[in-house]
């Protein structure tokens, strides 16, 4: 139908007005034309509405202002339910896209209807030799992990292959698996929804694809971080696995899934002094203390699995 883009462009930010330009001018460079922005904004008062009026107006008439900041999984959310595109593309407001990187993230989906999920491969701004994910793993010990962080990347990443989830810095994601899944889960507001969303995608028998042309340098934790993110990762990732691991795996897994949370516990303990690890402490016993809350929402996710706890299974890395 003529008028209809294919991909829209969520932007969350918050506070982000000295990210925003070269987020924004990287994609007016993409070999992709056929896109729509869409910029949601979560109360900022760093001039970012003043720098959208006047350097990028397109983008601010159709930008969602946000009364104040709710997260990542809320900003995203809203962008996602004002979208028109068959394909939702995230991308955090603290990165550069290469040129090709919306073309080829588009073009994975071509390959198979069960690909719901594209991950991209995802370098450090300040250093881009180095990588900062490949997508996103998950341990049988309920850990999840960005694969291949911190290492020079020498091409062994090179290869376009399935992995668990896509990271939300940089990911692209079919409407049809947002309908039959539902949307990011708006109560862990930042980290870890992206996981979360993986999980739910996996057990329903979607398909995560990480594409290795499809590159992005990321400023990490430019707007979050610190013992914001060090509680809602600890508190976040129980509800993860309350939420999404199958009884099956969670009793073959429980010593290791014990054992991490204690081993979390323990390093948070020895640097009790630092802020960070008291937010983890925290963030540790919330999760503890209302992983019950997240049995309604279990009960729906179980519910409606299609995939065995075998193929569950060899998703995981040991």
């Amino acid at each position: 139908m003529a008028g209809v883009k294919r991909a829209s462009v969520v932007i969350p930010t918050w506070n982000g007005a000295h990210h925003l330009r070269t987020c924004l001018h990287s994609l007016e460079a993409q070999s992709e034309r056929s896109f729509e922005t869409i910029l949601v904004d979560g109360g900022s008062t760093d001039g970012t509405c003043e720098l959208l009026e006047s350097e990028f107006p397109d983008i601010a008439r159709s930008a969602i202002w946000l009364p104040f900041n709710r997260g990542f999984a809320a900003a995203v959310n809203a962008g996602i339910r004002s979208s028109t595109a068959n394909n939702i593309v995230l991308l955090n407001n603290d990165t550069e896209a290469e040129p090709d990187w919306l073309a080829e993230l588009l073009k994975a989906f071509d390959a198979d209807e069960r690909i719901g999920l594209v991950t991209s491969k995802v370098m450090l701004f300040d250093n881009r030799a180095a990588l900062h994910t490949t997508g996103d793993q998950v341990l049988k010990n309920g850990n999840a992990s960005n694969r291949g962080a911190w290492e020079v990347d020498l091409g062994q990443y090179d290869a376009l292959t399935d992995v668990f989830g896509a990271s939300g810095a940089a990911m692209a994601a079919r409407r049809a698996l947002f309908e039959d899944i539902g949307l990011f889960e708006e109560a862990f507001e930042s980290y870890m929804e992206d996981v979360d969303l993986a999980w739910r995608a996996r057990l329903r028998g979607w398909r995560c694809v990480y594409v290795p042309r499809a590159v992005v340098y990321h400023r990490l934790s430019a707007t979050g971080g610190g013992s914001y993110a060090s509680y809602r990762v600890a508190r976040n990732r129980i509800w993860v696995i309350a939420r999404n691991m199958p009884r099956g795996l969670l009793r073959r897994h429980a010593p290791e899934i014990l054992c991490a949370q204690a081993n979390h516990m323990i390093a948070a303990l020895r640097s009790w002094r630092g802020a960070e690890a008291r937010a983890t402490l925290r963030g540790l016993v919330v999760g503890m203390l209302t992983w019950p809350l997240m049995l309604p929402a279990r009960r729906s996710i179980q519910g409606r699995r299609s995939v065995s706890d075998e193929t569950v299974e060899a998703l995981l890395t040991q």
